[in-house]
């Protein structure tokens, strides 16, 4: 079931612009799927769906190519955070609304063994990192790769 359920998913965002979960699962559910949040959610994660910015509005998109994805991530952390701050071993990552998840993946994807972990939610991360030093170094990186 998953397997359909993912390639179904692949089909619809490239002939319908889905810009939330909710869209996707709307229209998972025409097509025959019961889908839930988490499903979505894990999906999304599993099949490294992109959030793009195309002609003002945010959709999913599937990556090309390994590159492809990371360079989407860095254009993600590029344009959706909004303002960074660290204290201690830990860093405070705002982003546009809704945006949150996909810059924290993009974040996961740098594989940088100081971050302990990040949690997103809808216009926020924290991310822990092994110790202040670390945090100031990650805050710098990050800034960097969003070019601010």
């Amino acid at each position: 079931m998953k397997p359909k359920r993912q390639e179904k998913i692949l089909e619809i965002i490239a002939t319908e612009n889905i810009e939330t979960q909710e869209d996707l699962i709307n229209a998972l559910r025409r097509e025959g799927f019961n889908a839930t949040q988490a499903t979505a959610s894990r999906d999304i994660r599993q099949l490294k769906l992109l959030k793009v910015l195309e002609n003002g509005v945010y959709k999913y998109v599937a990556p090309k190519s390994e590159q492809d994805s990371s360079n989407a991530y860095n254009h993600a952390l590029f344009s959706a955070i909004t303002d960074i701050k660290y204290a201690l071993n830990n860093v405070v990552i705002k982003t546009n609304p809704g945006l949150a998840q996909a810059v924290a993946a993009g974040i996961d994807s740098l594989h940088d063994s100081d971050i302990l972990g990040c949690v997103a939610g809808d216009d926020c991360i924290i991310l822990v990192s092994k110790s202040e030093e670390a945090s100031v170094r990650i805050t710098d990186k990050i800034n960097k790769i969003a070019e601010r």
